[in-house]
């Protein structure tokens, strides 16, 4: 027999469905990713501000290693400065492309944001800078070292030179002296020399008539005469005889007029005599003297002659005192 059961019919109301649950896991699940994609962007941004600082510093690091190596480019120009050296010709042109270059290089590294690409530009110029001022400090040594050479050069021809100054002085000295000395010789050997001096004491009569006298009261006039003998040296033309006579007293009979000798300075002469001498000749001379106002004193007269301010010849005539019928 089978059995089947049978519902029992009860009585109840139907409760309604409660959905908070539900909600309440919905919101937190949205919160929950709100949450982590606020931690996870937040961790993004943090790793890309990480990123930008370490980007900022990589970037400034850089500028500052390139900024320090344009300084040290910079600083061995600097060093250059103190050069004497006169930059000219093809140093000047090397020193104005440097000049340029830094130029550039300052444009780029006074930049707030500059590129990698221009840093590496600047890199590059300044390696290029570096080039160029060490080639410029060895164009510089070597100009120093030819200044150096150009300086003992220079100051050895001083050194010639003022020794080259000193002989020629001293040759023009002695040519001056040697030249002097010849004039000195052609002067003496130039000067004439007189030989067979003769003195007479003339008594002149009324008639005219000439008588040779040895006594001062007769005497009228004395007659001199001698020959200048031949000279190859003197050139011809007319010379100069200065004769001066000295009296019984010892003091020479002139008016007052003098010449200048040699050996004694200033000299009173009685008579100057002009003479045509031609070279290489004697020629005899002859001239009489006649003393004014007075008649001739008793005792020596003293006849000296000169020409060129020596004396070329001396002579003396004794004047006697006349006796009763003399």
């Amino acid at each position: 027999m089978s059995y089947t059961p049978t519902a029992t019919p009860q009585t109840f109301q139907e409760q309604p469905k409660d959905n908070r649950k539900v909600i309440y896991g919905i919101l937190i699940s949205a919160l929950l990713l709100t949450w982590g994609y606020i931690l996870y962007d937040k961790s993004q941004t943090k790793e890309l501000i990480a990123g930008k600082d370490t980007q900022i510093v990589s970037v400034s690091t850089a500028k500052d290693s390139i900024l320090q190596e344009y300084n040290l480019a910079s600083a061995k120009l600097d060093s250059m400065a103190g050069t004497n050296v006169k930059l000219e010709g093809a140093l000047a042109e090397k020193n104005s492309d440097i000049i340029k270059l830094k130029q550039n290089i300052n444009g780029i590294l006074k930049k707030k944001n500059a590129t990698d690409s221009e840093l590496k530009q600047a890199k590059e110029m300044i390696a290029e800078l570096n080039g160029k001022i060490d080639n410029l400090f060895a164009d510089l040594e070597k100009a120093k070292a030819e200044n150096k050479q150009l300086t003992a050069t220079n100051t050895q021809l001083n050194t010639d030179k003022q020794q080259l100054s000193a002989e020629k002085q001293a040759i023009s000295e002695n040519l001056a002296a040697t030249d002097a000395a010849k004039k000195n010789v052609e002067d003496l050997a130039s000067t004439l020399h007189a030989s067979n001096l003769a003195i007479a004491a003339i008594n002149v009569k009324n008639s005219g008539k000439e008588k040779e006298t040895t006594t001062a009261k007769r005497a009228d006039l004395l007659r001199f005469s001698f020959d200048l003998d031949e000279n190859r040296v003197a050139p011809s033309g007319n010379k100069q005889i200065y004769v001066s006579v000295i009296g019984p007293d010892g003091k020479a009979i002139s008016n007052g007029t003098t010449f200048t000798t040699r050996d004694a300075g200033e000299k009173s002469y009685t008579e100057k005599i002009e003479v045509m001498y031609e070279q290489g000749k004697r020629k005899n001379v002859s001239f009489d003297w006649k003393q004014a106002g007075a008649n001739y004193q008793i005792g020596d007269y003293k006849i000296q002659i000169y020409h060129n301010g020596f004396k070329i010849g001396e002579g003396t005539k004794t004047l006697k005192k006349g006796g009763l019928f003399s």
